[in-house]
């Protein structure tokens, strides 16, 4: 028996969406990711937005996997490592969005 504390891994829980980004981005710090991400996000948003407009709402479902379809190849082929969307789905989906209007605002420049 040790006497040593666990302590669980940063990771495992976030007590707000603040305390979720920092990780998220470190977990999306190749640029190949996060341009996949902006492409997913985007193609799915301009589908979305179809799909609303038009009536179609079958065009959701292709909206939703485009958008992950982009990102989980940025994750298994480039960044190395699994989306956070499996095991906080909420942040996740909101970071990607946050990320995207970074990306616009300038947020991540060539260094």
């Amino acid at each position: 028996m040790s006497n040593a504390v666990e302590h669980p891994k940063k990771t495992e829980g976030f007590n707000s969406f603040a305390e979720f980004y920092p990780f998220y981005l470190r977990e999306h710090s190749n640029r190949i990711c996060r341009g996949l991400h902006y492409v997913g996000s985007t193609l799915g948003l301009c589908i979305a937005g179809y799909a609303l407009l038009t009536g179609e709402y079958i065009f959701l479902l292709p909206a939703i996997i485009c958008g992950y379809l982009f990102a989980w190849i940025g994750h298994f082929f480039f960044e190395h490592n699994r989306p956070a969307t499996f095991k906080h789905p909420l942040y996740s989906f909101l970071g990607d969005w946050v990320m995207l209007k970074d990306f616009l605002m300038g947020r991540f420049r060539r260094k």
